[in-house]
């Protein structure tokens, strides 16, 4: 079987899905590799380091789609526009793709039923459960400790104060003020992040242990009194919540963003569409130049106002929706991703290379689409809704 890693194309995507280092893996694992022209170009690594590992370098990618049984990589498939094709047209009918789908998310719908349509096996890595066995396959940790870092560094970059307190002779400034709505592992993250700047920081999360964490970290946490049968699912993770619940939450929310200078934005449910907690109504409170990162974009965004890919401004405030974070930061995120996807194929392909093992709990838990079929709970979920509305 042929594994084929593309250049991503998504602007100012860096990343790559693989290394030479895990293209020797694949190999010895049977795999054949074939690896775009300059695809390791935004992580410093060139063609001669991929070949030197057993990977054949090609040029076009419309050959390199078409002839990979497996295609590998880091972010959904786009329109390319410089071929004037999509790429889920490009890959071949009933081959495999694996790589970070996010299929709930609204804009991505079109997407998965275009991979249902071609029969292609789509595989996302969003979908790895929280369990001790795929800990090494489980690239939105790594991905999300990459975000909560560098989300902080870049709304300092944006924001037009200091952060941390600065004394000078006429006077001390006070320090910036970071609300972080979700403290998971990106927001533990970026708490981590804006405490070594010197921020003062509060957080607000549903579930009571991730609150014990970021008051550990030395968050002032906001107490959000619900039931945790209701705030926490399997895994750790977080539930969505009934409206009735979400319009508390945002209330809660709500007199907190008047005294922030930076929202980071990190609130997800696995799998299915994020939810709203920073409405249109909420921004008007808000400090002109103050800053919100929604780092859950991907997955729809918890502002009503984030367009995805973009920086924007709105009612004074700017609000980042940039998808791909992560890639700016690409060199240590493609090591982590590259060993997450390497290690999620391996297991995948246990019994042998040519057959994949989809009744696997790992696997059948990020399948989203096989034999004219989707299979994505968090995806059928979304189109349900997007029908009914």
């Amino acid at each position: 079987m042929i594994i084929g890693i593309p250049k991503e194309i998504l602007f100012e995507e860096k990343r790559v899905a693989a290394t030479p280092d895990t293209v020797r893996k694949y190999i010895q694992l049977g795999f054949d590799v074939i690896i775009e022209t300059s695809a390791g170009e935004g992580i410093l690594l060139g063609d001669d380091e991929y070949a030197m590992a057993g990977a054949t370098i090609v040029s076009d990618p419309e050959r390199l789609f078409a002839e990979s049984d497996i295609v590998l990589k880091v972010k959904q498939p786009i329109f390319n526009e410089r071929l004037d094709k999509h790429e889920v047209n490009m890959l071949r009918d009933e081959s495999m793709l694996i790589t970070f789908l996010h299929p709930a998310a609204p804009e991505n719908h079109d997407i998965v039923k275009r991979l249902r349509d071609k029969k292609i096996t789509a595989l996302t890595m969003d979908g790895i459960p929280r369990i001790s066995r795929a800990q090494r396959m489980d690239a939105l940790s790594s991905m999300s400790t990459v975000t909560g870092y560098k989300s902080v560094i870049m709304a300092a970059n944006q924001l037009p104060t200091f952060i941390p307190m600065i004394g000078t002779a006429i006077g001390t400034i006070k320090p910036a003020t970071f609300l972080i709505v979700g403290a998971g592992i990106v927001g533990l993250q970026a708490i981590a992040t804006a405490k070594r700047l010197g921020g003062v920081i509060k957080a607000i999360d549903i579930r009571k242990e991730a609150c014990t964490q970021a008051a550990s970290l030395g968050a002032k946490v906001v107490d959000f009194d619900i039931p945790q049968e209701l705030a926490t699912g399997s895994g750790g993770y977080a539930r969505a919540l009934e409206n009735e619940w979400l319009e508390i939450e945002q209330r809660l929310i709500s007199p907190h963003l008047e005294d922030a200078d930076v929202v980071i934005l990190s609130a997800l449910v696995p799998g299915e569409v994020a939810p709203i907690l920073v409405t249109e109504k909420m921004l008007s409170t808000m400090k002109s130049g103050s800053v919100i990162m929604d780092v859950s974009v991907d997955q729809g965004g918890n502002c009503a106002a984030t367009e995805p890919g973009r920086f924007i401004q709105r009612l004074g405030v700017q609000i980042c929706g940039i998808q791909n974070i992560p890639g700016r930061m690409a060199v240590h995120a493609s090591w982590l991703y590259a060993n997450n996807i390497y290690f999620y194929v391996e297991n995948l392909f246990k019994n042998g290379v040519g057959e994949p093992d989809l009744k696997d709990e790992i696997v059948k838990r990020s399948l989203v689409t096989h034999r004219s079929s989707i299979h994505h709970q968090g995806a059928l979920k979304a189109m349900r809704g997007a029908l009914s509305n």
